[in-house]
């Protein structure tokens, strides 16, 4: 908002205020100054802003549920920058790297690789899975109205959409049926994740533990295959970390369209939107989510508290290498072990990272949506729709938290940014880009 137009909002304010001093407000020693009058009814900006955490400015529900989701995603800006380095330099202290000096850690972790491993390594997975709770999206809209939120409320979901414990489901046109679960008589007819017991020999896209007809990474002290079996086939077992076909036996968690419509009670059942559909939510919600319309300030709250409320599941790992000739077995067991702890903090900043990107995706509506709904409260008040002190409070206190707002996310985007890209540059040493 321009200087000018913020000193015409003040000078309304400064009008208005004197209106309430003839309603009741004399100290009754003659007509006070704007700054007494503003003193004796409670009309002066609080002393902390957005930037020292307080949202309570204007007296406005929606505005100043606008100012609480600034701080709260700043908060959740923090939070994720500051995981991910401590995650970074978790994995420096595992390499003897100096904590905070990533360019120190990435040359140090490719040391340390290098010496053990020929070729380096590979790493699989699932993408991390992000889910956002269509309840919690409309309790902070309702929160942001000053409202309840209607029984039959839901949010529109672009993805994946899982249905609450023991509710019907009903998918309809726009998405297909999905069950997550045991498969039923373990043959499953979609897709695989965790063991594929393997009793005549297939391919494995995963972790082979038995025989391998091709080439196989790593190998047990028994000289059984317990790494990548490329070229060849595998019998035996097939850890699957990311989901997969399994020719054989599924005794890990298998998704898939049941016949009949209907899942198992023990079944996890989502609808899975079809192409750029969006589909009615009541659960969790894993894609985009799109709140029901309400006001630009109410609208803003809502999508950032969803992004900041989002949960990411780290995934799991899939690593698979080739020793180098000479290795010996201590040598080999302490690669091994420091690789299991190593997983975990890779597991961690992928969780983290996907999270950044929605929280990033929110920031940068936030701000852009943040001088068009101060705007339109201050059109609103001043057609009536709020009460005369919380009009002035409005026009008065809140467009320089309105500014100060638009300051804070930048400078939050601008943070998470930079985070990714320190995570994506280490990581880049075992393969794994943005």
């Amino acid at each position: 908002m321009n200087r000018k137009l913020s000193g015409i909002y003040f000078l309304s304010a400064a009008a208005l205020a004197v209106g309430i001093f003839g309603a009741g407000c004399d100290d009754k020693s003659g007509l006070p100054g704007v700054d007494e009058i503003r003193k004796q009814c409670g009309l002066e900006c609080p002393d902390k802003g957005v930037a020292d955490g307080n949202a309570s400015i204007s007296g406005s529900a929606s505005i100043d549920g606008f100012f609480a989701s600034v701080v709260r995603f700043r908060g959740s800006a923090e939070a994720i920058t500051s995981g991910i380095q401590a995650e970074l330099d978790a994995i420096g202290a595992s390499v003897g790297a100096k904590a905070g000096d990533n360019a120190d850690i990435k040359a140090k972790l490719k040391a340390k690789i290098d010496a053990s491993v020929q070729g380096g390594v590979k790493i699989t997975y699932a993408p991390p899975k992000c889910t956002v709770s269509a309840k919690a999206t409309l309790q902070a809209q309702a929160s942001c109205k000053g409202e309840v939120v209607p029984p039959d409320a839901s949010v529109k979901c672009e993805g994946s959409c899982t249905a609450d414990a023991g509710v019907k489901v009903d998918c309809g046109a726009s998405a297909t049926l999905k069950c997550t679960g045991t498969a039923p008589s373990l043959s499953c007819q979609g897709e695989c994740k965790g063991e594929c017991e393997l009793k005549t020999a297939a391919t494995c896209e995963g972790t082979c533990n038995g025989t391998c007809t091709g080439t196989c990474t790593v190998k047990d002290a028994s000289g059984n295959c317990a790494g990548s079996c490329t070229g060849g086939t595998c019998q035996g077992t097939c850890k699957l970390e990311a989901a997969g076909s399994c020719s054989g036996s599924c005794k890990g968690e298998c998704t898939y369209t049941p016949p009949d419509g209907k899942c198992d009670a023990s079944a996890q059942a989502h609808c899975d939107a079809k192409a750029n559909a969006q589909i009615d939510c009541k659960g969790s919600c894993s894609g985009s989510v799109t709140p029901p319309s309400a006001s630009a300030e109410c609208d803003a709250s809502a999508k950032a508290d969803a992004s900041v409320s989002a949960e990411c599941t780290p995934p799991s790992l899939n690593v698979t290498y080739q020793l180098k000739a000479g290795v010996n077995a201590d040598a080999s067991a302490q690669f091994s072990a420091w690789l299991e702890g190593f997983k975990g903090h890779v597991s961690a900043i992928l969780a983290f990272k996907a999270k950044l990107d929605g929280v990033v995706t929110a920031g940068t509506s936030l701000g852009a949506d943040a001088e068009t709904a101060i705007k339109a409260s201050i059109t609103a008040s001043a057609q009536g729709k709020t009460d005369l002190k919380t009009t002035i409070l409005l026009v008065q206190c809140a467009p320089p938290q309105v500014e100060a707002s638009i300051n804070i996310v930048g400078d939050a985007v601008a943070d998470l940014t930079a985070s990714g890209k320190a995570a994506v540059d280490v990581l880049g040493t075992v393969g794994i880009g943005s």
